[in-house]
């Protein structure tokens, strides 16, 4: 694709760019097979995009070498570009290194993600290795979070075609009523928690990129019916709001070459009827026995939000162990973690 850039310098950068007669400029044109063109400070790059990205680059690289130099010549251009590779030789051995050791590549906004737990680590490899995993645990666990970046990985790796999130779109004990707008702005609101974490993960111009080309869809499980979905990364979020039902027919939506990841929290089930009927209490017992589906189960100490998360968290368990007890919570166990 041909883009146009513009960059706009100082004098002193002109200066000590240009070179005479703009004959660095048309060394560096030559160099990536580009044009470019100047007017007074400003620069207009206009070529394949790759080529004007690596040509900006490198102008950036070649002012932030000026030092107290008036001027640069070609040889200092070309060491420049040189000790620049080099560098980032470096640095995709490094990635490489830390991918073997459980890390995603995103090479987006985030350039890799990587475990902060073991069990983050198992949950990573588990996904690679399996067709169904199942991730279950409370809050900030990383759990939707690390599937959505398997997800972006495997894609542009060429192992799926496309990446589908979906959730049930239903209010967290609240009843929200009539929401304004068309059918897509009524259905964000309940999805936002899946845009969120592409958000931090893929630069906004990639984003909508894959929508518009449909390499992402971000839908609520009700529009699942139906469908088949083949050579796609699938993830289900929120998946203890699933019913039995629900779950059953999502997981027969699983294609040729496919491969779906299901997160929940049992202990945050916002379904009106009760736990029973939940679909992810319900696939423990009914696929715990199959092969070629994980389950993994995060506990307290996998929790990577505010230190405080881990507290509240511990403080809810303690106390509906107590409450299934029978007995009362003492005000000394009320304050034990303020």
């Amino acid at each position: 694709m041909i883009i146009k850039r513009e960059l706009e310098i100082s004098n002193e950068e002109a200066q000590f760019l240009y070179g005479i007669k703009d004959e660095n400029l048309e060394f560096i044109e030559n160099l990536f097979g580009i044009e470019i063109f100047a007017r007074g400070n400003l620069l207009t790059f206009k070529g394949e995009s790759e080529k004007v990205e690596k040509a900006l680059t490198l102008i950036y690289d070649i002012l932030k070498h000026r030092g107290k130099k008036k001027h640069i010549t070609k040889g200092d251009i070309l060491s420049i570009l040189d000790v620049e590779e080099k560098k980032k030789k470096e640095e995709r051995k490094e990635i490489k290194i830390e991918e073997t050791e459980g890390g995603i590549l995103v090479d987006s906004k985030r350039k890799i993600v990587l475990p902060k737990t073991p069990r983050q680590r198992l949950y990573i490899n588990s996904i690679r290795k399996y067709d169904l995993v199942v991730g279950i645990g409370p809050a900030g666990t990383g759990k939707t979070y690390l599937a959505v970046a398997c997800g972006i990985e495997a894609v542009k790796k060429g192992q799926f075609q496309r990446l589908i999130l979906t959730r049930p779109a239903l209010e967290a004990g609240e009843r929200l009523g009539f929401l304004p707008g068309d059918l897509e702005e009524k259905i964000k609101p309940y999805l936002q928690p899946v845009y969120d974490a592409l958000f931090d993960l893929l630069k906004y111009e990639e984003l909508r990129r894959w929508e518009e080309r449909k390499i992402i869809e971000i839908i609520p499980l009700a529009y699942m019916r139906g469908r088949t979905l083949s050579n796609a990364f699938i993830i289900l979020d929120e998946a203890q709001n699933t019913s039995f039902a629900q779950m059953k027919m999502f997981l027969t939506r699983l294609g040729i070459d496919s491969k779906i990841v299901i997160t929940g929290d049992i202990t945050q089930i916002d379904h009106p009827l009760d736990s029973s009927t939940s679909g992810l209490v319900g696939i423990q017992k009914i696929l715990s026995h199959i092969r070629g589906v994980k389950f993994i189960y995060f506990t307290n100490r996998d929790v990577v939000r505010h230190k405080l998360v881990k507290k509240i968290i511990d403080a809810y368990e303690k106390y509906y162990e107590k409450k299934n007890k029978g007995g009362d919570i003492s005000e000394s166990e009320k304050n034990k973690d303020r």
